[in-house]
């Protein structure tokens, strides 16, 4: 067998996850468990035999059931066995759950049971009975109703030991009826009628009730079955393995692992099925365990019936999706497959609950009839979506968990209705989920029409399209509400053939639009004008001709020209060309500050460049300054020049210019021996010279780009929740301290480029030895033109930013996944999502929020209530983030002297700051437009001393915050100390 060091990376990977996910066999473990079991056996024996049990004991759940002669003598069980996985070696942690199936008695039966739910009463009375005395049993913490595969007819006990068994939390015994050659089977075929109090006939025909029937068979054959699986099993090891590895998968996907669809039993009988039959497509004892989980896998894709159910189908393509990963994804796929959580809210684009607490219409028919009526209205509420959605979506799924821990199943079943119902809607497309216009049957079809009509009811409308009359409806929104369609469809069908109200409807898709409104307005309508206004430059600068070098491209490098920017600018009244008329009078208040876009342009070849950086960058800038002037001139653009940069004014707009020559990324060129640029295409030219520029937002693109590019276990995120949680997750989740995360922009690389990724990566980490806290970069993010990580996150972020983003990360998902989820409909428990709790930090410094240049950026005003308040400032005179133009008695031209463009005082002074505290402390803030900067204690902040007098520390600390107020002087409103460094 093969050393640990040469196994094939995924088959050391799930080594590793069998060790954390099998239950551990030893003697001290399995010793304790059997102690367990038989403290249960003697507390079963010691309930008095002949015990009369009548419907008094459970008269709730009797009367819902609608049973009737449901009077017994109670019997000791026939037997009491450990069955399910425990009993071969197969329980996959941390559901760590013991069956014990208790065989009831016949004698407590009669002959004809089966019938009008009798059986299904007297096996819950049987059980309420030994509830009772197990409850008060010394080993016993507590005695809980579950019920099995969410039937709520089918109830049964989950016994919680008192003593802490070993390492294994949430441990328990769930007790299992069974009710082996309890009844004829003949007297239980599916097309038989065994209801005959609580249905009539219909057409003179009794129906049949094959889903009562099925219910009643599962009981009788649960002990036979559990026997063949363990047989399969036992002494099978890489069998066992595979059936935990399938269940670990089956686990992670909550839209699958579910009542009416999966379950790890379910798993094991297909796996024993495929075990014992011979054949070429089979399980055989020659297979290795990922083996074995591929032919499982292939089967539900290859053997298991279309038309059984919709879980069934999404069954069959997570199953499909788990073997595309093994084939395509790195490792063969570990990560995606068994690491990746694969729940709710991260795998379908919409989600939305139905409270239907008290809704006496949900079982107005009754509770149970042949199917119980939480699955009928499951189905009903699916038949709806699917028909309203169309071809709009591609899966479906209706759920409703209904039996709660804490549930008085006794008292009747009214109470299952506690949980709301959970639905995920997966689009089929952007195109078909954004389409206003719904096409139905020709007018002409009565009968068709008749139907759409009485579907739609008065959103149905005759529209003439291509020459003929037919049936439509209309959803008509402006371009920024396209994402709210399906909603609205949603909402309307469910209204109008639920009889629910909105108040009960809870849609997650619009909770975080606030985020994206500047004065509660798209900001993005603006960005055709944009667009149009780059047209226009890119054209100009092509054919200046009184330049030394003609201009050969001109491409766009911030974010706003891929409408992927967090504030879009907005057009400003005094960035126009002169020739542009504009009555000062008219103008009214504008903004004081201008937020410059760049963009990079490239001059035909020359020999006549200069070899030193420094004589490259002067060069230019001569060229900038060139540039501007002549724009100026032939078309009356304003340009605004520095040392550093040429602004210029068009449409609004400010663009600030900068030029590519080859020859100054000859310092790129020295450190990765090549050049970068000759590498890449010129989509992807201007994303490398952005990453001279690095900044954790140009990685966040990068991952967002990830997620679309390699999605599996996924589909393609289509909602912007959705994709919103699957970034916080694979920012939280990622290794990135043993991992580097490749990009692959174009889907041009090769095994060899990777290769030699993963080489580079190693090689950056080996450079800190053992020392993993603080490699640099701590995020390696490769690409084909950066396979170094040279460019993205080189500077930033450091090992401890990486960790506490990492930290926010999680907390963020863990907070949207639960809004998701549960029932939370205030709108600040969305916008906690975007605030950082301000006591995460040590001290914390309030900004003047008139002093902002974007005020307007500004999604949550800081307050501080808490700590010690150290400054206090007043508020700088000689800045607004608004001037007044109509008031003004000077030009036009000396009103665009005074327009600040790129004004940042946050930026200048944060880095002021760091020159005078370069070691003290760390400065956390929002580059945006936040109005708070959380400070952070370095780890060598305060000066070095034998022993520390706790008031010199002190006072240490506080000068050093009222010199933050100084340097500040007129844009810091308060400092407030909250925890000293001694403290933390």
């Amino acid at each position: 067998m093969a050393s640990d060091t040469h196994m094939d990376p995924m088959d050391l990977k799930v080594k590793e996850l069998l060790k954390e996910a099998q239950l551990d066999y030893s003697p001290a473990t399995t010793k304790r468990i059997d102690d367990v079991v038989s403290s249960i056996k003697e507390a079963i024996n010691k309930i008095p035999e002949d015990l009369k049990v009548t419907a008094d004991v459970a008269p709730g759940f009797v009367r819902d059931i609608g049973a009737d002669k449901v009077d017994f003598k109670f019997k000791k069980p026939k037997s009491i066995e450990i069955g399910g996985s425990y009993s071969y070696g197969c329980v996959a942690k941390p559901d760590v759950n013991i069956d014990l199936f208790v065989r009831l008695p016949k004698e407590c039966f009669l002959e004809k049971d089966y019938l009008n739910y009798r059986y299904h009463a007297k096996r819950f009375l049987y059980l309420c009975i030994m509830k009772k005395y197990l409850k008060y049993s010394s080993f016993a913490q507590k005695v809980e109703w579950s019920t099995f595969q969410n039937e709520a007819r089918k109830p049964i006990l989950v016994v919680y030991p008192a003593m802490e068994l070993l390492d294994i939390p949430g441990f328990s015994i769930r007790i299992i009826p069974t009710a082996t050659s309890l009844f004829s089977v003949s007297k239980l075929k599916l097309e038989r009628h065994n209801l005959r109090v609580s249905e009539s006939p219909q057409d003179g025909v009794l129906q049949a009730t094959p889903m009562y029937n099925s219910s009643i068979l599962e009981d009788m054959f649960v002990e036979d079955h559990a026997e063949f699986i363990r047989k399969t099993f036992s002494g099978w090891k890489e069998l066992g393995e595979a059936l935990v590895l399938l269940k670990v998968w089956a686990r992670q996907r909550s839209s699958i692992y579910a009542h009416d669809c999966l379950s790890g039993y379910l798993i094991s009988v297909i796996m024993a099925h495929l075990a014992t039959k011979a054949g070429r497509n089979n399980i055989n004892n020659s297979m290795s365990v990922m083996e074995i989980f591929r032919v499982t896998l292939t089967f539900i894709v290859n053997k298991i019936p279309l038309n059984v159910s919709f879980p069934t189908l999404q069954l069959l393509d997570e199953a499909t999706l788990a073997l595309r990963c093994i084939d395509t994804c790195n490792d063969g796929g570990f990560d995606e497959i068994f690491m990746t959580k694969v729940d709710f809210p991260a795998k379908f684009d919409y989600c939305l609950r139905l409270n239907l607490r008290g809704n006496a219409k949900v079982y107005a028919s009754g509770f149970c009839l042949d199917n119980e009526c939480w699955r009928l209205y499951e189905q009903k509420v699916l038949s709806l979506l699917q028909r309203g959605l169309g071809e709009r979506v591609k899966f479906v799924r209706v759920m409703w968990r209904n039996c709660a821990s804490e549930c008085n199943i006794e008292e009747g079943l009214s109470k299952f209705d506690r949980e709301p119902l959970l639905i995920g809607v997966s689009i089929s497309s952007i195109k078909e989920a954004f389409k206003e216009l719904v096409v139905g049957p020709v007018a002409e079809n009565k009968d068709e029409a008749l139907e759409f009509r009485k579907f739609w009811g008065d959103k149905a409308e005759l529209r003439v399209l291509r020459d003929t009359i037919r049936e439509c409806t209309y959803w008509q929104c402006d371009p920024m509400g396209k994402h709210l369609i399906m909603k609205r469809i949603t909402e309307y069908v469910l209204l109008r053939h639920l009889s629910l109200s909105k108040e009960n409807i809870m849609h997650v898709v619009d909770q975080l639009d606030f985020s994206l409104l500047q004065a509660n307005k798209d900001p993005t309508s603006s960005v055709k004008s944009l667009l149009d206004a780059f047209d226009v430059l890119s054209k100009r600068l092509r054919v200046l001709n009184d330049i030394p070098l003609k201009i050969s491209s001109v491409q766009p490098l911030d974010s706003a020209f891929r409408c992927t920017s967090v504030c879009p600018p907005q057009s400003h009244p005094l960035a126009y060309e002169s020739s542009v008329g504009m009555r000062i009078k008219k103008l009214g208040p504008a903004p004081a500050c201008i937020q410059p876009l760049e963009v990079m342009i490239q001059l035909e070849g020359s020999g006549n460049w200069p070899m030193d950086d420094i004589a490259i960058e002067k060069t230019k800038s001569a060229f900038l300054l060139r540039i501007g002037e002549s724009l100026q001139k032939q078309w009356g653009m304003s340009f605004t020049a520095t040392e550093d940069d040429v602004d210029v004014f068009l449409s609004g707009y400010a663009f600030r210019l900068r030029i590519l020559h080859e020859r100054s990324l000859s310092l790129s060129k020295r450190r990765t021996g090549s050049d970068p640029v000759k590498r890449v295409s010129s989509t992807d030219k201007y994303l490398f010279i952005r990453g001279q520029h690095s900044s954790m937002i140009n990685a966040i693109e990068l991952l967002v780009a990830h997620l679309f590019l390699k999605p599996l276990p996924f589909y393609v995120p289509c909602s912007r929740i959705t994709g919103f949680l699957r970034f916080l997750r694979l920012l939280s989740d990622y290794d990135w301290t043993f991992s580097a995360l490749i990009v692959d922009i174009n889907g041009d690389l090769t095994k060899d480029d990777e290769k030699g990724i993963n080489e580079n990566f190693l090689s950056s980490r080996k450079a800190y030895g053992e020392d993993a806290s603080n490699v640099n970069p701590a995020m390696f993010l490769a690409t084909s033109y950066d396979k170094a990580s040279e460019f993205w996150t080189r500077s930033s972020p450091s090992s401890s930013e990486l960790r506490r983003l990492a930290a926010y990360a999680r907390s963020s998902s863990n907070l949207l996944t639960k809004l998701i989820l549960h029932d939370q409909l205030d709108s600040f428990r969305w916008e906690c999502l975007f605030r950082t709790p301000l006591n995460n930090y040590d001290a914390v410094i309030l900004l003047h929020r008139d002093k902002l240049p974007y005020p307007q950026r500004l999604l949550f005003p800081s307050e501080l209530n808490q700590g010690r308040q150290v400054v206090r400032g007043n508020a700088s005179k000689t800045f607004s983030p608004f001037m007044s133009c109509g008031n003004t008695k000077g030009s036009l031209e000396e009103l665009k002297d005074r327009l600040l463009v790129d004004y940042e005082p946050l930026r200048c002074f944060i880095e002021e700051l760091e020159k005078e505290f370069p070691n003290m402390f760390k400065l956390w803030y929002d580059s945006l437009g936040g109005d708070a900067i959380g400070l952070t204690w370095g780890r060598d902040g305060l000066k070095k001393r034998g022993r520390v007098d706790i008031g010199d520390e002190e006072r240490e600390v506080l000068d050093a915050l009222k010199t933050v107020g100084e340097v500040g002087k007129g844009f810091v409103r308060s400092v407030h100390l909250l925890k000293a460094p001694r403290l933390k």
